[in-house]
């Protein structure tokens, strides 16, 4: 997986004056089109179409800086459709517009070429398993909050602290199957997966119930594939980095991708030590074929 991720970028860099079909890199890297974008911003921390923006302007800064061609033929060659759009987006990348980085010799933002590799820690390991469901709801409250990477996210604090105790007791009472009992699920809104990017979470039990009440957001999962990893570790860091370690790590090496759905993860606290939290990540998969 990695060597074609690897022949994905060179396929981008190759093609940064040219139209870029994310079809053609999901043929290259033998995935489906979501799958492939949402790898490359797990791993990339930004969205695929902003990488490949940032990309095209820095080549356009070099271009810019060299005193040829004109600013419109730079624009035109990067898929600018005027000189005004691409002055626009030349500015939010590089904090000057391209006439004035000319004249100067202004200091330009540069984006590398991403290349991608598997750090091994020979002193740990994952502990997985695979799990075929059959068709389920996500039952319980939900609010758009968003991303973050690293500590406890305060919107999802908030979140859980505005729902009414006998809510949550309501919302418990639904619960039928595994992940069983109260857990957190999370619908990411678009490819990105930089810091601040929107989620839809809600608090929920997962059921197979067929009445429910009015006032409980209800998200319906289709029957599929499901990869649960296991970590036990202090909160709220080891959780964070077993979703860092499933991107970087376990999809890259395993014959698994992507599918659309939520991410569903079940925590509770450590016996041993209230600070630490046994927890399972429940992570929507299909198995490849290449």
């Amino acid at each position: 997986m990695l060597d074609r991720l690897n022949q994905a970028m060179a396929h981008i860099e190759d093609h940064l004056d040219q139209r870029i079909e994310v079809s053609e890199l999901a043929r290259i890297t033998l995935t489906s089109e979501y799958h492939f974008r949402r790898l490359f911003s797990s791993l990339a921390g930004m969205p695929l179409s902003e990488y490949v923006r940032r990309r095209r302007l820095t080549l356009a800064g070099a271009d810019v800086l060299a005193g040829e061609p004109t600013l419109l033929e730079i624009a035109v060659r990067y898929g600018y459709a005027s000189g005004e759009a691409f002055a626009r987006a030349f500015r939010t990348v590089h904090g000057v517009g391209p006439g004035e980085a000319r004249r100067t010799g202004a200091a330009l933002t540069a984006q590398p070429r991403l290349s991608f590799r598997l750090t091994v820690e020979g002193n740990s390991t994952m502990r997985y398993r695979i799990v075929e469901k059959d068709a389920f709801k996500v039952v319980g409250r939900k609010a758009r909050v968003p991303l973050i990477h690293r500590g406890v996210n305060p919107h999802i604090a908030e979140h859980v602290r505005s729902i009414p105790p006998e809510t949550m007791l309501r919302i418990h009472g639904f619960s039928d199957q595994e992940p069983a009992g109260i857990v957190s699920a999370t619908v990411r809104l678009s490819d990105g997966f930089e810091e601040g990017s929107d989620l839809d979470h809600y608090q929920a039990v997962v059921s197979s119930a067929a009445e429910l009440p009015d006032d409980l957001d209800v998200l319906d999962c289709p029957a599929g594939t499901w990869a649960v990893f296991e970590s036990s570790g202090p909160f709220p860091q080891a959780l964070q980095q077993m979703w860092a370690d499933v991107a970087a790590q376990w999809i890259p090496s395993n014959p698994y991708e992507y599918r659309p759905g939520p991410e569903i993860l079940r925590t509770r606290a450590a016996q041993h030590d209230p600070s630490h939290s046994d927890a399972q990540l429940w992570i929507p998969v299909t198995r490849t074929t290449g």
